[in-house]
Protein backbone atom coordinates (compact mmCIF):
# COMPACT_ATOMS: atom_id res chain seq x y z
CA UNK A 1 0.00 0.00 0.00
CA UNK A 2 2.95 2.22 0.30
CA UNK A 3 4.03 1.81 -2.83
CA UNK A 4 0.75 2.37 -4.42
CA UNK A 5 0.24 5.07 -2.55
CA UNK A 6 3.70 6.73 -3.29
CA UNK A 7 3.04 6.27 -7.29
CA UNK A 8 -0.51 7.89 -6.75
CA UNK A 9 0.87 11.17 -4.69
CA UNK A 10 4.06 11.52 -8.02
CA UNK A 11 1.35 10.91 -10.51
CA UNK A 12 -1.26 13.34 -9.58
CA UNK A 13 1.32 16.18 -9.32
CA UNK A 14 1.58 16.09 -5.62
CA UNK A 15 5.30 16.38 -5.41
CA UNK A 16 7.67 13.32 -5.44
CA UNK A 17 7.36 10.46 -2.62
CA UNK A 18 9.19 7.21 -2.17
CA UNK A 19 8.07 4.12 -0.47
CA UNK A 20 10.55 1.73 2.03
CA UNK A 21 9.85 -0.58 4.68
CA UNK A 22 10.51 1.06 8.32
CA UNK A 23 13.83 -1.20 8.98
CA UNK A 24 15.37 0.19 5.07
CA UNK A 25 14.66 3.75 5.47
CA UNK A 26 17.32 6.06 4.09
CA UNK A 27 17.70 8.57 7.11
CA UNK A 28 20.51 10.53 4.77
CA UNK A 29 17.81 11.83 2.66
CA UNK A 30 15.36 14.59 3.78
CA UNK A 31 11.70 14.31 3.26
CA UNK A 32 8.99 17.00 4.26
CA UNK A 33 6.81 14.18 6.09
CA UNK A 34 6.57 10.30 6.79
CA UNK A 35 3.50 8.77 6.32
CA UNK A 36 3.71 5.60 8.02
CA UNK A 37 1.09 2.35 7.90
CA UNK A 38 0.76 -0.33 10.40
CA UNK A 39 -2.18 -2.07 11.00
CA UNK A 40 -1.22 -2.97 15.03
CA UNK A 41 1.31 0.27 15.66
CA UNK A 42 3.22 -2.56 17.63
CA UNK A 43 5.88 -3.47 15.15
CA UNK A 44 9.12 -3.02 16.17
CA UNK A 45 10.95 -1.74 13.55
CA UNK A 46 8.36 0.86 12.76
CA UNK A 47 8.43 2.12 16.45
CA UNK A 48 11.96 2.70 16.62
CA UNK A 49 11.45 4.25 13.22
CA UNK A 50 9.21 6.48 14.19
CA UNK A 51 11.39 7.28 17.79
CA UNK A 52 14.30 8.23 15.81
CA UNK A 53 13.14 10.76 12.77
CA UNK A 54 10.56 12.44 16.02
CA UNK A 55 11.76 16.20 16.17
CA UNK A 56 13.58 15.80 13.07
CA UNK A 57 10.89 14.82 10.36
CA UNK A 58 7.15 15.40 10.42
CA UNK A 59 5.51 12.17 10.57
CA UNK A 60 1.45 10.54 10.10
CA UNK A 61 0.72 7.13 10.66
CA UNK A 62 -1.90 6.03 9.77
CA UNK A 63 -3.20 2.61 12.20
CA UNK A 64 -6.03 0.39 13.58
CA UNK A 65 -5.20 0.59 16.85
CA UNK A 66 -6.03 3.76 19.10
CA UNK A 67 -3.01 4.47 21.75
CA UNK A 68 -1.05 2.22 20.25
CA UNK A 69 2.82 2.72 20.73
CA UNK A 70 3.24 4.29 17.40
CA UNK A 71 0.98 7.03 18.36
CA UNK A 72 3.63 8.54 21.27
CA UNK A 73 5.87 9.42 18.27
CA UNK A 74 3.89 10.00 15.66
CA UNK A 75 2.81 13.62 15.02
CA UNK A 76 -0.22 13.15 13.60
CA UNK A 77 -2.55 9.81 14.14
CA UNK A 78 -5.15 8.93 11.52
CA UNK A 79 -7.57 5.98 13.30
CA UNK A 80 -9.25 3.46 10.95
CA UNK A 81 -10.30 0.60 13.80
CA UNK A 82 -13.05 0.41 11.60
CA UNK A 83 -11.02 -1.54 9.31
CA UNK A 84 -9.10 -3.66 12.13
CA UNK A 85 -9.53 -7.42 11.96
CA UNK A 86 -8.98 -10.67 13.34
CA UNK A 87 -6.74 -12.21 10.83
CA UNK A 88 -3.18 -12.08 10.84
CA UNK A 89 -3.56 -11.36 7.27
CA UNK A 90 -4.23 -7.91 6.17
CA UNK A 91 -6.86 -7.83 3.49
CA UNK A 92 -9.82 -5.02 4.79
CA UNK A 93 -7.03 -2.96 6.81
CA UNK A 94 -4.85 -2.94 3.03
CA UNK A 95 -7.75 -2.19 1.09
CA UNK A 96 -9.30 0.50 3.51
CA UNK A 97 -5.80 2.61 3.30
CA UNK A 98 -5.80 2.37 -0.18
CA UNK A 99 -9.26 3.78 -0.14
CA UNK A 100 -8.18 6.27 1.90
CA UNK A 101 -5.05 7.63 0.12
CA UNK A 102 -7.44 7.21 -2.74
CA UNK A 103 -9.41 9.50 -1.39
CA UNK A 104 -7.39 11.93 -0.09
CA UNK A 105 -6.18 12.42 -3.62
CA UNK A 106 -9.41 13.45 -4.54
CA UNK A 107 -10.72 10.26 -5.79
CA UNK A 108 -14.50 9.48 -5.82
CA UNK A 109 -13.92 5.93 -5.09
CA UNK A 110 -18.34 5.23 -4.41
CA UNK A 111 -18.91 2.90 -7.86
CA UNK A 112 -15.40 1.10 -6.61
CA UNK A 113 -16.34 0.71 -3.29
CA UNK A 114 -19.82 -1.05 -4.57
CA UNK A 115 -18.08 -3.16 -7.05
CA UNK A 116 -15.92 -4.68 -3.88
CA UNK A 117 -19.00 -5.36 -2.81
CA UNK A 118 -20.39 -7.30 -5.94
CA UNK A 119 -16.93 -9.25 -6.26
CA UNK A 120 -17.48 -10.39 -2.61
CA UNK A 121 -20.37 -13.12 -4.18
CA UNK A 122 -18.64 -13.05 -8.05
CA UNK A 123 -17.88 -16.84 -8.95
CA UNK A 124 -14.08 -17.79 -8.76
CA UNK A 125 -12.69 -18.72 -12.27
CA UNK A 126 -12.04 -22.51 -12.21
CA UNK A 127 -8.29 -22.18 -13.49
CA UNK A 128 -7.37 -19.68 -11.47
CA UNK A 129 -8.27 -22.10 -8.53
CA UNK A 130 -6.21 -24.93 -10.83
CA UNK A 131 -3.08 -23.03 -11.18
CA UNK A 132 0.27 -24.43 -9.45
CA UNK A 133 1.68 -20.90 -9.61
CA UNK A 134 0.54 -17.21 -10.26
CA UNK A 135 2.88 -14.25 -11.50
CA UNK A 136 1.13 -10.73 -10.48
CA UNK A 137 1.56 -8.19 -12.85
CA UNK A 138 1.14 -3.95 -12.39
CA UNK A 139 2.32 -0.85 -13.62
CA UNK A 140 2.68 2.33 -12.16
CA UNK A 141 0.52 2.73 -9.15
CA UNK A 142 -0.64 -1.19 -9.67
CA UNK A 143 3.04 -2.38 -9.28
CA UNK A 144 1.94 -2.49 -5.26
CA UNK A 145 -1.12 -3.92 -5.92
CA UNK A 146 0.64 -7.10 -7.66
CA UNK A 147 3.25 -7.48 -4.67
CA UNK A 148 0.05 -7.00 -2.22
CA UNK A 149 -1.96 -9.71 -4.01
CA UNK A 150 1.37 -11.71 -4.28
CA UNK A 151 2.19 -11.69 -0.17
CA UNK A 152 -1.33 -12.61 0.52
CA UNK A 153 -1.60 -15.35 -2.04
CA UNK A 154 1.80 -16.74 -0.19
CA UNK A 155 0.84 -16.05 3.30
CA UNK A 156 -2.77 -17.67 3.13
CA UNK A 157 -2.07 -20.13 1.01
CA UNK A 158 1.59 -21.20 0.96
CA UNK A 159 1.48 -20.42 -2.77
CA UNK A 160 4.26 -19.72 -4.87
CA UNK A 161 3.34 -16.53 -6.35
CA UNK A 162 5.37 -13.58 -7.19
CA UNK A 163 4.72 -10.08 -8.45
CA UNK A 164 6.64 -7.83 -11.23
CA UNK A 165 6.28 -4.67 -13.44
CA UNK A 166 4.40 -5.43 -15.82
CA UNK A 167 6.73 -4.51 -18.95
CA UNK A 168 10.06 -6.26 -16.60
CA UNK A 169 8.25 -9.20 -17.19
CA UNK A 170 9.23 -10.64 -20.32
CA UNK A 171 12.72 -9.76 -19.35
CA UNK A 172 13.21 -13.04 -17.20
CA UNK A 173 10.02 -14.15 -15.58
CA UNK A 174 8.22 -14.91 -18.25
CA UNK A 175 10.37 -18.08 -17.97
CA UNK A 176 8.38 -19.79 -16.10
CA UNK A 177 4.85 -19.50 -17.68
CA UNK A 178 3.32 -22.72 -19.13
CA UNK A 179 0.56 -24.71 -18.98
CA UNK A 180 -0.72 -24.92 -15.38
CA UNK A 181 -0.05 -21.47 -14.58
CA UNK A 182 -1.41 -17.90 -14.03
CA UNK A 183 -0.49 -14.37 -15.35
CA UNK A 184 -2.10 -11.90 -13.45
CA UNK A 185 -2.40 -8.56 -14.69
CA UNK A 186 -3.63 -5.35 -12.75
CA UNK A 187 -4.94 -2.24 -14.83
CA UNK A 188 -3.91 -1.60 -18.28
CA UNK A 189 -1.68 -4.11 -20.07
CA UNK A 190 0.95 -3.29 -22.10
CA UNK A 191 0.36 -3.95 -25.73
CA UNK A 192 1.27 -7.47 -26.74
CA UNK A 193 1.84 -8.94 -23.14
CA UNK A 194 -1.27 -10.88 -23.05
CA UNK A 195 -0.65 -12.69 -26.25
CA UNK A 196 3.17 -13.15 -25.43
CA UNK A 197 2.03 -14.97 -22.02
CA UNK A 198 -0.88 -17.25 -24.29
CA UNK A 199 2.09 -18.31 -26.47
CA UNK A 200 3.68 -19.70 -23.40
CA UNK A 201 0.28 -22.08 -22.80
CA UNK A 202 -0.61 -19.93 -19.44
CA UNK A 203 -3.75 -18.87 -18.66
CA UNK A 204 -3.88 -14.86 -18.79
CA UNK A 205 -6.50 -12.55 -16.27
CA UNK A 206 -6.22 -9.14 -16.45
CA UNK A 207 -8.29 -6.07 -14.40
CA UNK A 208 -9.91 -5.31 -17.71
CA UNK A 209 -12.44 -2.42 -17.45
CA UNK A 210 -12.98 -2.76 -13.69
CA UNK A 211 -10.58 -0.50 -11.00
CA UNK A 212 -7.45 -2.44 -10.39
CA UNK A 213 -8.77 -2.35 -6.70
CA UNK A 214 -11.58 -4.17 -7.27
CA UNK A 215 -9.38 -7.06 -8.77
CA UNK A 216 -7.15 -7.04 -5.63
CA UNK A 217 -10.23 -8.18 -3.60
CA UNK A 218 -11.14 -10.65 -6.43
CA UNK A 219 -7.47 -11.85 -6.02
CA UNK A 220 -8.21 -11.87 -2.09
CA UNK A 221 -10.48 -14.51 -2.27
CA UNK A 222 -9.01 -16.85 -4.39
CA UNK A 223 -6.15 -16.40 -2.00
CA UNK A 224 -8.37 -17.70 0.57
CA UNK A 225 -10.03 -20.38 -1.71
CA UNK A 226 -6.44 -22.22 -1.95
CA UNK A 227 -5.75 -21.95 1.61
CA UNK A 228 -9.14 -23.64 1.82
CA UNK A 229 -8.60 -26.29 -1.02
CA UNK A 230 -5.58 -27.03 1.00
CA UNK A 231 -7.28 -27.45 4.23
CA UNK A 232 -4.77 -24.25 6.12
CA UNK A 233 -6.15 -22.26 8.80
CA UNK A 234 -6.15 -19.15 6.34
CA UNK A 235 -6.79 -16.42 9.34
CA UNK A 236 -3.80 -18.16 11.33
CA UNK A 237 -0.58 -18.93 8.81
CA UNK A 238 1.99 -20.63 9.75
CA UNK A 239 5.69 -19.23 11.49
CA UNK A 240 3.17 -15.53 11.02
CA UNK A 241 2.05 -13.84 13.90
CA UNK A 242 -0.09 -10.78 14.06
CA UNK A 243 2.84 -8.19 14.78
CA UNK A 244 6.83 -8.68 14.74
CA UNK A 245 7.60 -7.67 18.32
CA UNK A 246 11.38 -7.98 18.85
CA UNK A 247 12.78 -8.03 22.67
Amino acid sequence: MSMCSAALWESKGFGEADAFTSSEFPYGRKYDRVVAITRSGTTTETVDFLERIKGKTKSVVITAVDDSPVTKFADETILIDFADEESVLQTRYATAVLVLVRTHLGEDLSSQIADCRKVLQEPLHPQLLASEQISFLGAGWTVGLAQEAALKTRESAQFWAEAYPAMDYRHGPISIAQPGRTTWMFGATPAGLANDVKSTGAFWHESGSRDPMVDLVYAQRVAIAISEGRNLDTDNPRSLSRSIVLN
